[in-house]
Parts: structure tokens; C-alpha cells; sequence
């Protein structure tokens, strides 16, 4: 019957960071020299989770109508990188009558 693994606070801590780094558990394994139902098993009584996954925003639809004058997704792309980068759009428009 095999021996019972004895695991030290420094093994659980290596365990623990890999898996919160993304590591696989046959990379975790192997740097611990014990097999992988060992490591998986040992970071399951430990509540080694991975960390969670960077979610990307859905891409934009192409078929949307036009933004409106102003709106701060087309204004900050028109005023990224100049003098006017991070100030707001100018309401009401110097020179254009209301209405």
C-alpha cells in the first residue's frame, strides 16, 4: 500500500501560487515531485482556484445606426493624443444657433 504524502506549509504555498498564477496541474505536479491526482487533489482541499478569466467586451455590431454628435465613444476617439484630449464635448456649439 503506498505511503501517505506529507505535505508542508511550503508545498501548499508553491501549490497554491502556481494555480492562482494559471499554471496546468501537471506543471504544478512535476515542480512538486508528486503525481497529478496528488496535486489535484491536495489543491481541492486547499480551494487552489485558477484565477478568473479576462472577459473580453463583445465586439461592436457594424450594422448599428450612427453615434450622435458628442457621444464620448466618437468624441474620444477624435480628441485622443491632441491638446483637447480629456475635456468634454462642447455644449452647446459656439456659433450654431439651437434648435
Amino acid at each position: 500500500m503506498p505511503q501517505k504524502l506529507r505535505w508542508t506549509p511550503e508545498q501548499d504555498g508553491a501549490l497554491l501560487r502556481a494555480r492562482a498564477a494559471g499554471a496546468a496541474w501537471d506543471a504544478i505536479a512535476e515542480s512538486l515531485a508528486v503525481s497529478r491526482n496528488a496535486a489535484i487533489e491536495r489543491g481541492r482541499t486547499l480551494g487552489a482556484r485558477l484565477p478568473p478569466p479576462v472577459r473580453q467586451p463583445p465586439p461592436e455590431d457594424p450594422h448599428r445606426p450612427p453615434l450622435p454628435p458628442g457621444h464620448p465613444a466618437s468624441w474620444g476617439a477624435l480628441i485622443a493624443g491632441t491638446v483637447l484630449a480629456g475635456t468634454a464635448y462642447p455644449w452647446p456649439i459656439p456659433g450654431v444657433p439651437a434648435g
